[in-house]
């Protein structure tokens, strides 16, 4: 049995993610952090740090978003890519920069009370 595999980059290719193993499904964030950063909100998966190849690093950057958690991007393009939490040994990827296919489901929504007021979340996954 082969090893799964997935990967993934921003924008502009600068920056080239390789996953080894299996990923968590998808959770999507509502919070105004993300959604600040993103546009929209953050739907992301994750995966032990690991298993996580960065080709590019160099152009990897990370804003230190609150006292805890810190969010990687593309100082070339900003694409959004990674979210790390301090005290984890795993990484939240953005499902969006993965390459498909991703086998991935969106499994549920977090912090909804703070969603943007121009969307409606009508897939009946859970909400918290």
């Amino acid at each position: 049995m082969s090893e799964e595999i997935h990967t993934g980059s921003c924008l502009c290719g600068r920056i080239r993610l390789r996953i080894s193993g299996p990923m968590r499904a998808v959770v999507a964030c509502h919070c105004g952090q993300c959604r600040k950063q993103t546009g929209h909100y953050y739907a992301a998966t994750n995966a032990p740090d690991g298993a996580i190849e960065i080709e590019g690093r160099e152009h990897l950057k990370w804003f230190q978003s609150s006292e805890e958690a810190k969010r990687g991007f593309c100082a070339e393009c900003g694409s959004a890519l990674l979210w790390k939490h301090d005290k984890d040994d795993f990484t939240s990827i953005l499902a969006g920069c993965l390459d498909k296919p991703t086998g991935l489901r969106l499994e549920k929504h977090i912090f909804v009370a703070d969603k943007g007021d121009y969307y409606d979340i009508t897939d009946g996954l859970p909400q918290s």
